[in-house]
């Protein structure tokens, strides 16, 4: 295997990474701002009350697009694997 195919399947390992966690890190960013924005505006500093609408709005997320999520990760191992047999070959040659 070439290094520049291992370096083509970290750079699509972190490109996945980033595109599964980008929507759940979103959502938990911006709910997180507007929280933190309501406890400034009220004076009102519970801890609970900013880790609650962050997990609800997570749960949210992950419960709508997680089809979509594992049907990526699925399509990326099956591509994942059928790398196997050329690579193995490639390392075979002389």
């Amino acid at each position: 295997m070439s290094p520049t195919e291992v370096m083509r399947i970290g750079q699509e390992a972190i490109r996945m990474a980033l595109l599964l966690s980008a929507p759940v890190l979103l959502i938990s960013i911006m709910v997180g701002t507007v929280v933190s924005l309501l406890q400034a505006v009220t004076q009102v500093h519970e801890q609970t009350l900013s880790f609650l609408p962050k997990l609800v709005a997570v749960l949210a997320v992950m419960s709508i697009g997680g089809g979509w999520m594992l049907e990526q990760t699925v399509a990326y191992a099956k591509r994942s694997f059928d790398r196997i047999p050329e690579a193995t070959v490639a390392s075979a040659e002389p």
